[in-house]
């Protein structure tokens, strides 16, 4: 247990215990939101000044065990190798389990479907390179062992990874085409949600108008960057919220789900590097609304 020499004396307390610690400011502050930081036995606070001799303590929690169990999900796989796989991820379904929740998710799913899922040092994001929303659907790439991850992941990172999503949007967007480039970040009074603010990373989405509707526009979007919630955050930002998203302002009812699809997938090949396109046919859901919007009753 570290003890407050002079070198911290005076300090923020969670300045102090991320360094004596060896963990990010976020996670101490994290720990201290849920008691498990203490100051001489008791519950820290994140502004408090250490003093001279005070004592730290970490109440440490054994980790979740997460149930990975394979799950029949009949996944639509779009193309599989030794090396990749494409999935046309269903709306509805959350990427990859976490200690918070118990849903069934799509890694259930590749555990049942792919029979030849390599080791990972994630166990629980097996071969995930990039994700999509719970209420996006649309194409993935799956890497099958880790070299092809790695491959995969730096070329996300180099962004040599194209991905092209359509999208139903709240009202008539004036312009045909344009390019949103502003800064997302978290929330800073919602702390679930995204959005634009200074503090933010950049963040820029191309768009284009494929159809004007009933009140309604539909949309074709390139990512060039790779924030969580992008497209929903930007969009909202400019007044055209995706329909169906209750989280930025466009729910329509119930069980209805956002229409966001990540149509078009391109990357090179992990192995032989050729250039590969998969295109994700358009959920039944979204034809149905499309339909509805180009002939209201």
């Amino acid at each position: 247990m570290p003890k407050i020499d002079e070198a911290w004396a005076g300090k923020r307390c969670d300045i102090a215990a991320s360094a004596l610690l060896d963990e990010t400011r976020s996670t101490i502050q994290r720990w201290i939101k849920d008691e498990r930081l203490l100051i001489n036995g008791q519950p820290a606070k994140a502004s408090q000044k250490m003093a001279l001799g005070d004592v730290l303590e970490v109440i440490y929690k054994a980790p979740e065990v997460i149930d990975l169990r394979p799950v029949d999900l009949a996944l639509d796989i779009l193309y599989e190798d030794a090396d990749v796989a494409v999935i046309n991820k269903p709306e509805g379904l959350t990427v990859h389990p976490a200690s918070t929740t118990s849903e069934v998710t799509l890694v259930h799913g590749l555990l049942h479907q792919i029979k030849d899922l390599g080791a990972f040092d994630d166990a629980i994001r097996p071969g995930i390179v990039h994700r999509l929303d719970k209420d996006t659907s649309g194409a993935m790439v799956v890497a099958k062992h880790k070299a092809a991850l790695l491959a995969l992941q730096a070329d996300l990172k180099a962004r040599t990874v194209k991905r092209t999503y359509i999208a139903l949007v709240k009202g008539h967007v004036a312009h045909e085409k344009g390019t949103i480039d502003a800064p997302i970040g978290r929330h800073p009074v919602k702390r679930q949600s995204m959005a634009v603010t200074p503090s933010g990373k950049p963040s820029i989405t191309h768009f284009k108008v494929l159809e004007y509707l009933n009140d309604a526009t539909l949309i074709e979007c390139h990512l060039e960057t790779g924030r969580t919630h992008q497209i929903r955050v930007h969009m909202a930002h400019i007044g055209h919220p995706v329909l169906g998203d209750p989280k930025y302002g466009s729910a329509l009812k119930e069980g209805v789900g956002q229409f966001l699809h990540a149509r078009t997938l391109s990357f090179n090949h992990p192995r032989t590097h050729e250039a590969l396109t998969f295109d994700a046919p358009i959920p039944e859901d979204f034809n149905a609304l499309l339909a509805a919007l180009k002939n209201p009753t």
